[in-house]
């Protein structure tokens, strides 16, 4: 064990299957160096009666109802006394000597609040999987992309991003973070409940100064879609509302204006294709997201925009990836011209 306490925390709701499939592996390669929790958003299943039978030495936090991710962890994380949170989906296999590559750099690094390893997908692990890949980006409009997923387009890993690198959000599927600057902003917003809150925590973090990082010489792998599938128009709604919440909460106050007259209609032409596509109700979502974040912008999200001091728009693409991607047929990261991400 460091002289230093890390806490590997892996929220479950209704999870017993990936518990079963992957805890005994983040046991073996995680409990020399950390504490090990699981917290349940009382779960319906057999998922605590069996981390009680098999796994005794895993300490269980149990919420009283399903908080959804961001407040789960916030509800949670109160709970544990640790200099570091490892924020880990159920759904993940972890690797030897995934922890200390990262915590070290971390320790070493005093401004780096938060990181990401690698992240490849499980059932196909040569390519890069699509929540985090090998660290994420948004563009000027809020669009996320990661090195080695743009959109739907996934990489294939080639060692092509296997450098240490600044980037602008670490994926929640694996999160490594000092508690004491997790706290320091507030934790995740409990508004979001699931999908984009870690994008919203690191930009708070930014704000403050801090660096994210990816960090390759730690690798994980992840199934991805274990809560909500990603054909999902519950999915679609959350990421369009907390999308519309993390732009108007963070950006500069002289972006806000252009990026939302684009983006009121990037979203409507996303509605519209939703509807030719046979896809109603996640057509019906865009717009329940819009009515949403309208309905709340001044009762709700203006009050958390004020708390903000800096806006930092620092390792925000300048450019529009939607027209990278779907117009000039940019697939991968390394086609984006660099000098539009200063």
């Amino acid at each position: 064990m460091t002289d230093f306490k890390i806490a590997v925390v892996i929220l479950n709701w209704n999870g017993l299957k990936f518990l079963q499939q992957f805890l005994p592996k983040v046991v073996e390669y995680s409990s020399d160096v950390a504490d090990i929790y699981v917290a349940d958003n009382a779960s319906s299943d057999e998922s605590v009666n069996w981390l009680k039978e098999n796994f005794p030495q895993i300490k269980i936090i149990i919420n009283d109802k399903n908080y959804g991710f961001a407040q789960g962890y916030n509800v949670a994380l109160k709970q544990i006394d640790a200099k570091y949170f490892i924020l880990l989906n159920s759904d993940v296999e972890v690797t030897p000597n995934w922890i200390m590559p990262v915590v070290e750099h971390l320790e070493n690094n005093p401004k780096i609040a938060a990181a990401q390893p690698k992240l490849l997908s499980y059932n196909e692990p040569y390519l890069f999987e699509y929540a985090g890949a090998a660290g994420g980006f948004i563009d000027k409009y809020g669009y996320p992309f990661c090195k080695g997923r743009i959109f739907q387009h996934i990489e294939q890993d080639d060692g092509q991003y296997n450098y240490l690198d600044e980037i602008f959000w670490a994926s929640g599927a694996c999160l490594f973070i000092k508690s004491e600057t997790f706290f320091e902003v507030g934790g995740f917003d409990d508004d979001f409940f699931a999908h984009m809150e870690e994008i919203d925590l690191c930009w708070r973090l930014k704000n403050k100064g801090y660096s994210i990082v990816y960090n390759p010489y730690s690798t994980i792998y992840h199934v991805g879609g274990g809560t909500l599938p990603k054909k999902s128009a519950k999915k679609t709604y959350l990421n369009f509302r907390n999308n519309l919440i993390l732009l108007y909460k963070n950006l500069p106050k002289n972006q806000l204006l252009k990026v939302f007259i684009l983006r009121f209609f990037l979203d409507g032409i996303a509605a519209i294709k939703f509807l030719l596509e046979g896809c109603p109700a996640d057509s019906f979502a865009v717009l329940k997201a819009h009515f949403h974040f309208a309905k709340n912008i001044n009762r709700k999200y203006r009050i958390k925009r004020n708390k903000i001091q800096h806006h930092c728009f620092d390792h925000i693409y300048k450019g529009n990836i939607v027209w990278e991607h779907y117009i000039r047929k940019k697939k991968k990261f390394t086609e984006l011209k660099p000098e539009l991400f200063k």
